[in-house]
Formats: structure tokens, sequence, C-alpha cells
């Protein structure tokens, strides 16, 4: 095929079948399933109806034509504007789908809806998912996180011989080797400062499970669970709407983490930090992570009090309007700016740039946020 024709092929299949042209083999397999999805609005094509076989047909058919990320987002597509959601709860559906983090989300809204033989099939989704993410994000997160809690707890007065990092203090003494006597004379002594507890940071991580938020929870239960296997941090989760879940004591499995989730409903963001502020017992050393689009449905006011008499306690509060891939995300400006004010960080944030995050903040430095959304921009 020439160049001319290629591009008359690519043309005639964004254009669908309104277009000039007749296509062939694998290409008219290819433009039905298009037509089907992209076209049913204009009842210009068949569409996929209400039929759990033609659906299942035609998911096979968009993974057998197209790569892994058109097919989730045709999938996505295909949820929003053919409603086919009901669908999802049959076992044959979920068998048939390409699992991505959109899919788990719409699972996690369904809860309760999944009839029992449909549970196992959503369980496999959601763990197929909860893997891939962690075989992403985990090593980073821990590198991350490791060498900041490593920076942050060094010391130059260590008390004993066996606190002295000898390395770290070899080279920060460098300027003052000896050549005669083929010695560094370390003037300055680099330490580590572990002190009496193991624990030295504390984590409170409280995740808005409104409809809106679904990706932010996927990513979130999975963070949670990352940082809940280090022992230096204590770490809290808690996902909330109207009413507030502590799923703490499922940190070790990030699949029961997600599945402990109710996303939809209401958001009552006071009542979730009134139920974490409970959960801090080092004010000092507590970083607390609010993910919410701050779209209050609670008292305002009381919501904003709250939030300052964490930081003026001591608290490190960050705000993420949402924590996915998705671009700028939708958010209350007016909320967003009264935060801000304070002096809280209020941004968007990508999973791949939350590691960076964490590790700022338990150094306590300013976080750049080049690669986040942040209110205004």
């Amino acid at each position: 095929m020439d160049g001319e024709d290629e591009r008359l092929r690519r043309w005639r299949l964004v254009l669908g079948g309104a277009a000039e042209g007749t296509l062939e083999g694998a290409d008219a397999r290819m433009d039905a399933a298009l037509t089907a999805l992209y076209d049913a609005q204009e009842r210009r094509g068949a569409g996929l109806g209400a039929s759990a076989p033609r659906v299942a047909r035609w998911l096979g058919d968009i993974r057998e034509y197209f790569p892994a990320g058109v097919v989730q987002v045709m999938q996505k597509d295909a949820v929003e504007r053919l409603d086919l959601t009901r669908l999802l709860l049959e076992p044959e559906m979920l068998e048939a789908v390409e699992p991505d983090v959109h899919l788990v989300g719409t699972l996690l809204s369904l809860g309760r809806l999944l009839p029992e033989r449909a549970r196992e099939s959503a369980r496999a989704v959601v763990r197929t998912v909860v893997r891939e993410l962690e075989a992403r994000l985990t090593r980073r997160t821990l590198t991350a996180v490791s060498g900041a809690l490593d920076r942050s707890a060094r010391t130059h007065r260590p008390r004993r011989a066996a606190e002295v990092d000898w390395n770290r203090t070899i080279r920060a003494n460098l300027r003052n080797y000896l050549p005669e006597r083929k010695t560094v004379v370390p003037s300055r002594l680099v330490g580590y400062a572990r002190g009496q507890r193991a624990v030295q940071r504390e984590v409170v991580l409280a995740v808005d499970q409104s409809g809106s938020m679904a990706a932010s929870v996927v990513y979130a239960g999975v963070f949670a669970a990352v940082l809940a296997s280090m022992r230096s941090l204590r770490t809290s989760f808690v996902a909330f709407d109207t009413a507030v879940a502590d799923l703490t004591d499922r940190l070790g499995d990030p699949v029961e983490v997600l599945f402990g989730t109710q996303l939809g409903g209401g958001t009552d963001i006071n009542r979730a930090v009134a139920y974490c502020q409970n959960l801090v017992t080092r004010p000092a050393d507590t970083i607390f992570l609010l993910v919410s689009d701050l779209y209050e449905g609670g008292p305002r006011e009381q919501m904003l009090r709250r939030i300052a008499t964490m930081t003026a306690a001591g608290v490190q509060v960050i705000v993420l309007l949402a924590l996915s891939d998705e671009g700028t995300p939708q958010y209350d400006h007016d909320n967003a700016a009264a935060l801000a004010a304070m002096g809280v960080p209020v941004f968007a944030c990508t999973p791949d740039a939350f590691p960076g995050l964490m590790a700022a903040a338990i150094e306590r430095r300013t976080y750049d946020q080049g690669r986040v959304y942040a209110p205004g921009r």
C-alpha cells in the first residue's frame, strides 16, 4: 500500500461509515468495532445494545485489532457512552475486558451490586491491575522514601562509635586528609539519629471516595500499602464520603483495601479531617495527605479551621486534588485558594511524581511542583 492509499485508509477509519470508500478484511472489522461504539449515538451503526454476547464479541475484536492503550480508552468510552456498567456484573464480561485503573474504579463503584458469581472475576481484574501498579511504583517509592528517611535521620553529634556513619563521615572530611599520615582527620562526624523509636514518621492518608475520585482511590490504596510495608513509617489509610472508613488494618493486601472502599455518594471532608486528627499522636513527625477535589458537602468553615489547627500543631498537611494520570482535575477553587492561603500545598500529583513528593515531605523541603497541576496554572 503506497503512502496515498494509507492516508485514505486512515481517514476512512477516522470518519466512519459516513465517509466514502469501502474497507475489507481486518480493516472492515476494525471499522465495525469503532462504529458500534462511536457512531451509535448518531444512529449510523448498529451499536452494542444490551446484548451480552454481542458485547463479549466486541471486546474480543478490539483486543485483537487495537493496542492495549487504545483498548483501555475504548472500554472506558463504552462504559460512559453506552451505559454498559450493568453488563460488567457478568463474569464472562470481566474475563473479556482489558484490566486497567478505570475498569477497577468502575468495579469498585458497583460495590455490593456485584453478584456472588461475578465477585471472583472482579477480584481477579483488580488483582491484575494492582500487581501491575506495584511492579511499576513499589521500587521507586521504597527507594525515594527510604533515602529521605535515612537523610532525615542523620546527626552530627552521634553519642557512640556504633552510631557513626563512617562512609559519610570520611566523605565529609576529605578536605582534612593528611598525606604524611595517610589519614583523614574527622573534624565533623556524621551519624545515625535512630533514637529510641523505630517509627520516624507517621503518615495519615485520607482519600475522598466520591465517584469522580475513582482513579485516585486506586493509586492511593496501592501507595498506602507500599508505605505501610516500611517499618520506619506508621501509615493509616482512611476512605471517606459522608461517612469514614478506617482501612488501616487491611493495608497488608491492597486488593482488600480497594474492596473496602465504596465509591460514589456525597462528601464530608470535615468529618474525615476530624477523624484523622484523632490518629495523630506526634504532630511534628506527622504527614497528613488529603486526596480530594475539595467539593465539601459538610461544614466548610469547620473543615478549614480543623486543617489550620493541624498545621499550627506542626502537622505537615498536603492536599492532592487528584492522584492520577488523568490531567488537570476538576476541583473547588475557593477551598483550594483558602487552603493555599494557610500555606498548605494544594495540587494534583501524578503517580510517578508521588515518591518524590513523599521524599520531600519527609525531609521537610519544598516540593518541586513542576510536574503537577497547581491551582491557578
